[in-house]
């Protein structure tokens, strides 16, 4: 992991980590991170919280994205509609089958051409070629996946058999609606990819694993934010 400098910032490290993390960790906007600190005593502008999202937030989520390990070789892949400035747009997602987001794309179009730039960058990033790839009945995949030779690992199947990446939606959704809907594309996509990340590490399937687990897990997700947000001697 690199570590980051936070150097020429007037707030200390921890309180800027503190910043960014509550900002993508739970479903609050600029101003409810602005009060928060308020609590704690840190006297700021909710748009110094905005400043310090999208200067810190990618650089830890790729600090993340470096040290977990490669994905499960079932993918799901889905895509949802988005406005953004009154266009409608199409944010593609890509889930393992343990519900881990791999990548997020957001596009203007739901074409071939949308479905092999998401399959591209998902093969050059994972390094492996999956074992299956589970969509839902949008043709685009099958010619994407006939270009890319891996038609064969194509899994085509009714809307339950892609729960995964349908469920995995709701998190965006809920951001999408405090945050009163995305401002453009590029604000979209930087905020989705960070999010991604970011929510991977916290993820929990509290219902599935008994307490003593959860917490375990929860220190071993601290531990790992800790590690990603390091500052810089």
């Amino acid at each position: 992991m690199k570590p980051i400098s936070f150097k020429r910032h007037r707030f200390p490290p921890d309180v800027i980590r503190l910043g960014v993390w509550l900002y993508y960790r739970f479903t609050l906007s600029l101003r409810d991170v602005e009060d928060l600190l308020a609590e704690r005593g840190i006297d700021l502008c909710y748009e110094t919280v905005r400043c310090w999202a999208n200067k810190f937030g990618p650089a830890i989520a790729a600090n993340i994205r470096r040290k977990r390990g490669r994905a499960d070789s079932v993918w799901h892949l889905d895509e949802m509609v988005v406005r953004i400035n009154g266009q409608r747009m199409y944010m593609w997602r890509a889930v393992d089958k343990e519900g881990e987001v791999l990548d997020v794309l957001v596009q203007k179009h739901r074409n071939k051409e949308a479905a092999l730039k998401l399959l591209r960058k998902l093969l050059k990033n994972q390094g492996a070629v999956p074992e299956a790839i589970v969509t839902d009945g949008l043709r685009s995949y099958p010619a994407a996946l006939r270009e890319l030779g891996a038609l064969t690992r194509h899994q085509p199947g009714r809307l339950r058999d892609n729960n995964r990446a349908e469920n995995s939606h709701l998190p965006v959704r809920r951001r999408e609606r405090k945050m009163q809907r995305f401002k453009s594309q590029g604000q979209a996509q930087r905020f989705v990819s960070t999010h991604s990340a970011i929510y991977n590490t916290f993820a929990i399937q509290r219902h599935l694993i008994s307490r003593n687990t959860m917490r375990q897990f929860r220190t071993a997700a601290m531990a790992e934010w800790n590690a990603a947000s390091a500052a810089a001697a």
